[in-house]
């Protein structure tokens, strides 16, 4: 709930300083967000983000379809009706988990490479600030 609230709050923040600031000021803050983005830096780490999110977009479906068939398998197997329904329900109880891990396993793997590609990008900052910082006195000397 403090998430939504937050959005509104700030979506609505925004329109009202967009608003007074005007048109000018919002293309010079676009032109700024935009020759930022478009570095080579950035895009780096755009289409890293985005070739991680395709492989891991591929795995839960080969998950669900594996389920999908072992389902299946299990339902047509020879028995009683009760006994197929008793294998179809535990192969679906598995098939859940699968799903459940292979999930986790994703969402785990998302958040640690977008911590990683966050602090490589804070990393570079202080180490560029720091070096700026280690010129400026060379420079005056």
């Amino acid at each position: 709930m403090k998430g939504k609230i937050g959005i509104v709050v700030g979506l609505t923040a925004g329109y009202v300083l967009g608003a007074r600031a005007g048109r000018e000021r919002y293309e010079q803050i676009k032109d700024a967000y935009l020759r930022v983005y478009n570095t080579p830096a950035v895009q780096k780490q755009v289409d890293k983000v985005g070739e991680f999110g395709k492989s891991a977009a591929f795995a839960l479906p080969s998950v669900l379809w594996n389920g999908a068939v072992k389902i299946t398998r299990a339902a047509t197997t020879s028995g009683t009706p009760g006994q197929k329904l008793d294998a179809a329900l535990d192969a679906s109880e598995d098939a859940a988990d699968d799903v459940k891990d292979a999930a986790k396993t994703t969402a785990g793997a998302v958040s640690s490479t977008a911590k990683k590609s966050t602090g490589r990008a804070s990393s570079t900052r202080t180490s560029t600030s720091s070096s700026a910082a280690t010129k400026k006195p060379s420079s005056a000397s």
